[in-house]
């Protein structure tokens, strides 16, 4: 009996070390150290290529597209009559109204994409197609919501 109680907490003692080497595992990404904790049942992973990654600035924006852009000169004067005129592409990445709105939701995600399209090699829609894109989906809220999907499962997928 007492040898089944010290296997037990042998067993527990390693579950507890390999616990604890997983939380403090670091990994290497493109030269940046980070730090990954292990979740127990769920552990969200926010892609490099979201809207709220880019509204973080963790990584520099493409030259092309200063954060500072309007969405109006990016997009297109189609886009200024939706948006507001002084709106920047950094502003529209931070927008939390995307749950309930279909066009700040394209909004949103389309920002994202364009800037993924530059800076993503493998992104698949180029600049010109999300620019397009985007100005298409704005004629109705139906469009907006099914082209604001799209751009969004391309930006979770993304790597």
């Amino acid at each position: 009996m007492e040898r089944f109680s010290l296997l037990t907490q042998l067993i527990f003692f390693l579950f507890l070390i390999d616990f604890a080497a997983a939380a403090e595992a670091t990994t290497r990404s493109n030269g940046r150290r980070e730090m990954r904790h292990a979740g127990f049942l769920y552990t969200r992973n926010r892609g490099r290529c979201t809207p709220q990654f880019w509204s973080s600035r963790r990584e520099a924006w493409p030259r092309m597209i200063p954060q500072t852009s309007s969405v109006s000169k990016v997009f297109g004067s189609r886009a200024l009559e939706r948006y507001k005129v002084d709106l920047t592409l950094l502003q529209a990445t931070e927008r939390n109204d995307d749950h309930s709105n279909a066009f700040s939701s394209l909004l949103k995600q389309s920002s994202a994409a364009l800037l993924n399209s530059y800076a993503r090699k493998n992104f698949p829609y180029s600049a010109w197609e999300v620019k397009t894109l985007l100005i298409q989906a704005l004629v109705s809220e139906k469009a907006a919501a099914l082209q604001a999907k799209h751009f969004s499962f391309a930006n979770e997928a993304c790597t």
